[in-house]
């Protein structure tokens, strides 16, 4: 079955129940007042391809924009991962090599241990990806340690066809657009401009005013409710 796109969104055709259920538990989270014990944090994470320069771009000058050569050399692909806590302002990005469930689950950890080593509950909304699984845990700690993160976390999954309910999503083509959207050839840069731009954006204490309710889906969305018959 292929996804039908309507104003940036990738939903169902058709009716799913799956997907709807799903979704109205995300939007029933997002309505919940702040709360420093029991933080609602959203975890994303995107591929940025590593690129180098082949010939030197001609600065700006008086009368003229800046050009750059349409030649350049790969040079890898770094992952960028994001979680961001909407209601606070804040976001925590990390720019590692990989993105397999072992860089997830340290990830996850410095959640739990740095970031929020205070919250009682961390409520955690994310894709439902293969690496984005409690078990990845047990491959990277100890049994009693592994459990003791799970703990510490109410894991929240975005349906299929619905990673735009992840407001960390938003929050990495933010990040995409103000900081990534030049070449970049190497992890160090590239690092040292995501802690810039994270540092910024945190001092701003960015936002983000979500206004889609559950009330709203029920119209918009109605397509994919299944048809109750009386």
């Amino acid at each position: 079955m292929k996804p039908w796109k309507v104003v940036g969104w990738v939903i169902p055709p058709h009716q799913n129940s799956q997907f709807v259920a799903s979704m109205e538990q995300v939007l029933d989270i997002y309505k919940r007042p702040y709360s420093i014990n029991y933080p609602v944090v959203c975890m994303d994470e995107s591929p940025k391809q590593l690129i180098k320069e082949t010939r030197i771009a001609i600065s700006i000058k008086p009368g003229q924009e800046a050009r750059q050569d349409f030649e350049y050399e790969r040079c890898g692909v770094a992952n960028i991962f994001m979680a961001s806590e909407p209601l606070k302002g804040k976001r925590h990005v990390e720019v590692t090599e990989r993105k397999t469930k072992a860089d997830w689950a340290v990830f996850i950890k410095a959640i739990a241990d740095v970031w929020y080593k205070d919250a009682i509950k961390i409520i955690l909304i994310m894709d439902n990806l293969a690496t984005h699984k409690a078990a990845a845990l047990y491959e990277v700690y100890t049994p009693s340690e592994a459990k003791r993160i799970w703990d510490r976390f109410e894991f929240v999954y975005t349906p299929k066809h619905g990673s735009w309910l992840n407001m960390a999503e938003i929050e990495l083509n933010v990040l995409m657009g103000q900081c990534l959207n030049r070449r970049i050839d190497n992890m160090g840069t590239m690092k040292e401009e995501v802690n810039a731009w994270q540092l910024h954006r945190n001092n701003k204490e960015a936002v983000i005013n979500w206004q889609f309710t559950n009330q709203q889906a029920r119209v918009k969305l109605k397509r994919l409710y299944p048809t109750i018959v009386d």
